[in-house]
């Protein structure tokens, strides 16, 4: 596991939805973390970097349809 207390987390853009985000931590190599904004101190999913830019490029173009 990748140690993030020093890392800089990012949240959704779309955070303006009653507090239902994630964060995710860029530029770490070859990983992209994930975690839930409401619990900051909580668990991070670790996603292969390439296969968490494939899914970004899959929800931008509609192709995992509405949830």
């Amino acid at each position: 596991m990748t140690d993030l207390t020093a890392t800089t987390w990012v949240k959704s853009s779309y955070s303006n939805n009653g507090g239902n985000c994630v964060e995710v931590a860029p530029g770490l190599p070859g990983v992209t973390p994930v975690r839930d904004s409401k619990d900051p101190e909580g668990p991070a999913l670790y996603f292969p970097a390439d296969g968490f830019t494939a899914f970004l490029q899959k929800v931008k173009a509609g192709a995992l349809g509405n949830a």
